[in-house]
């Protein structure tokens, strides 16, 4: 299976998520709240990283559940972990082989912790040391770029939110994720024309802010390890505290403007990206105004929620990515010095 078939297999893997982990996961939540965990410890690498990024604005928002993000290292070689109290320790991994996130979790159960496995292989290492598994049900995900595998761990960490809010129209919501996703999906014959523009793109910035700061990490990380592009990630909000400095007339600036509570802090670091400094603006976006100011725009459905916008405004960033990489004349299914499973200490 390539790349692009596992792209367009998001919708039936989300669908089958939805419908057979929810049980699972209401289980979860359930202990949980008899726990009285009063904060969310994370640990994860590389994609499932962003996927915590965006666990820190949902279990924030919609649970009011602190999240920290892990220092994986403190565990492995320095050996001198924090010491962690009424949480929820939480690894996420698409292979759960990752002997640093195991440490994590190790840490945490020994420490008197509930602790939590999300992964795509509830037989790994990781799920083993974990009280609970959320099994993503991505199915073998076999080129070395994460896509898949990665919407279904932003919906796992989304029904996990539902779970705990105990809200049907949360459930009602997500139900309607993998139409959304497959609608986006549709834009790829589009896609495929306009990266033409950004085949000799050597650099770019990638903004996002809310709940799609993770979408724009992602994003930036699909074309490193796909296209070889250094292209750096920034809250819109962080971008104007220095790194704004490098726009000159041209700068390729992609951004992800979903609506919602930061549009319009959004829109106005676009409007003066392109009117003030000409920058060269890519926007995935379903507000027209912030895809008004691009000079190529992708769409996402307008009726989505912004909570939900990450799962879906990731795909036409994934095919910018595939198709770029294919117009490179390089490998989609296998980068140059990466590999599938990597394991770090």
């Amino acid at each position: 299976m390539s790349l692009y078939d596992e792209i367009f297999e998001q919708p039936v893997r989300l669908c089958l998520l939805l419908d057979r982990q929810r049980v699972v996961i209401e289980k979860i939540a359930q202990e949980i709240r008899n726990r009285d965990v009063q904060f969310v410890f994370l640990a994860a690498r590389g994609t499932s990283d962003n996927a915590g990024r965006y666990a820190n604005y949902v279990w924030g928002a919609l649970n009011q559940l602190p999240l920290a993000l892990a220092t994986p290292s403190l565990f492995t070689y320095y050996n001198q972990p924090p010491m962690i109290k009424n949480a929820l320790v939480v690894g996420v991994s698409q292979s759960g082989q990752s002997p640093d996130i195991v440490s994590v979790i190790e840490s945490g159960k020994r420490q008197g912790n509930l602790t939590l496995a999300i992964t795509n292989s509830p037989d790994s290492p990781l799920a083993k040391a974990a009280d609970f598994v959320i099994d993503i049900m991505a199915g073998p995900e076999l080129a070395v770029a994460a896509t898949k595998t990665y919407t279904a761990e932003l919906m796992a960490i989304a029904m996990l939110s539902a779970a705990l809010a105990e809200s049907t129209p949360m459930w009602n919501q997500l139900g309607q994720v993998a139409g959304w996703v497959d609608e986006t999906l549709q834009q790829s014959r589009t896609i495929e024309q306009v990266v033409q523009r950004y085949r000799y793109m050597p650099q770019c910035v990638v903004l996002g802010r809310g709940y799609n700061y993770a979408t724009a990490f992602e994003w930036a990380l699909k074309l490193k390890e796909l296209t070889y592009t250094v292209a750096e990630p920034y809250s819109s909000a962080d971008f104007q505290h220095g790194p704004v400095a490098m726009i000159s007339d041209g700068f390729p600036v992609l951004a992800v403007v979903a609506n919602g509570g930061v549009l319009n802090s959004m829109v106005t670091s676009l409007e003066h990206l392109k009117k003030d400094l000409m920058a060269e603006l890519v926007v995935i976006s379903n507000n027209q105004r912030a895809r008004s100011l691009a000079q190529v725009s992708f769409t996402i459905p307008e009726t989505m929620p912004e909570w939900l916008s990450p799962l879906v405004s990731i795909v036409p960033a994934q095919l910018f990515a595939y198709h770029l990489t294919v117009a490179r004349g390089y490998d989609t299914n296998a980068p140059r010095a990466i590999r599938k499973v990597t394991e770090t200490r």
